[in-house]
């Protein structure tokens, strides 16, 4: 072998050995807004670290559930995830604040607590061996079902799907009175094909994504919560990178995952419209009684809750922050 050969094998085992890779799973599937985002953010990733640094994907929860990917990330099989608040509630639960039940009303508001609360969130997401890249929001979560759903007494009747293990969900149906049927989300589809349940939720682009349109019939016009997604990689992994490419993960993650976030907000209205077209009904807005309702549903669901996912001090903060955002709103709207 010529000296060139040789000196060409060394330099690309040397770069091999060099080049970290991040295993990275969500359920979001391939060919999704979420997945072109995260290709897109390991593009720049590779080329900014020389590629030192990449991540490998596994879309579509082929490494399983989200608590599936959690025991993986703390066993060192994966390094990093995309998670919803389930998988967040299992790792920091304080982050279960943010998918309240009838907490926001609009993206200002939750941009609002993002900022406001952001030291906490950090401390216990670093608290649970984490390092948080960015926010991925799945958006407002509607109910969409096969049969017409007009209020809580609908709900009651509908055969309603829960995530298996989701406090949150578990306390919104409870402040309905609901019971609805527990199952793990890869279970959900098959479900709706057998009409073992008849109602789902989500946010409409997710509901696109998991092709759970296709089995329901109706949307119903008031969102049940703001479903929060964010994606994390483990502190241990992180700190053991080079100073630099820590850096540099850290400002590439924080502008795709921004612009993810644009996107989602975007795609969800889009894909509410693009629903509706495909046939689904979006039933009649409830009257200001309901409305006050669920207003007090959800204070009634947020509060069970305390003590047990977050402190009665955050939840006090945060809707206390909500409350006065509201307030200088509508005196600026006067103004």
């Amino acid at each position: 072998m010529s000296i060139f050969k040789l000196l060409l094998a060394a330099a690309l085992t040397t770069s091999a050995a060099q080049t970290k890779t991040i295993k990275f799973a969500t359920l979001a599937p391939e060919g999704s807004t979420w997945m072109k985002v995260m290709n897109e953010l390991n593009a720049e990733l590779q080329e900014k670290t020389g590629g030192g640094l990449k991540f490998k994907m596994y879309p579509g929860g082929i490494s399983g559930d989200e608590k599936d990917v959690v025991r993986k990330v703390r066993i060192g099989q994966l390094q990093a995830a995309g998670f919803t608040g389930v998988g967040l509630g299992e790792i920091a639960p304080e982050l279960r604040i943010l998918d309240g039940p009838w907490l926001f009303r609009n993206h200002a508001e939750v941009d609002h607590v993002y900022k406001a609360f952001e030291k906490e969130f950090n401390v216990a997401i670093e608290k649970s061996g984490y390092v948080l890249l960015g926010w991925t929001e799945l958006g407002f979560v509607y109910l969409f079902s096969r049969i017409a759903i007009n209020g809580p007494r609908d709900m009651r009747k509908a055969k309603m799907w829960v995530w298996e293990g989701d406090p949150i969900a578990e306390a919104a149906y409870q402040a309905l009175d609901a019971s609805p049927i527990p199952l793990s989300v890869v279970d959900v589809m098959s479900s709706l094909q057998t009409g073992l349940i008849d109602t789902v939720y989500g946010p409409p682009m997710g509901v696109i994504a998991l092709q759970w349109f296709t089995r329901t019939k109706y949307i119903y016009p008031v969102p049940l919560a703001h479903s929060v997604g964010a994606i994390l990689i483990s502190k241990k992994f992180f700190d053991g990178l080079p100073q630099q490419h820590g850096k540099i993960l850290t400002e590439v993650g924080a502008k795709h995952l921004r612009r993810l976030t644009e996107l989602a907000r975007a795609e969800n209205e889009q894909a509410m419209a693009s629903l509706q077209k495909q046939g689904l009904v979006l039933l009649r807005q409830p009257s200001a009684e309901t409305l006050k309702l669920y207003e007090e549903l959800g204070r009634k669901a947020r509060r069970a809750l305390s003590g047990r996912l977050y402190s009665a001090a955050l939840l006090q903060g945060v809707e206390k922050s909500l409350e006065d955002l509201r307030k200088n709103s509508k005196e600026s709207s006067r103004r």
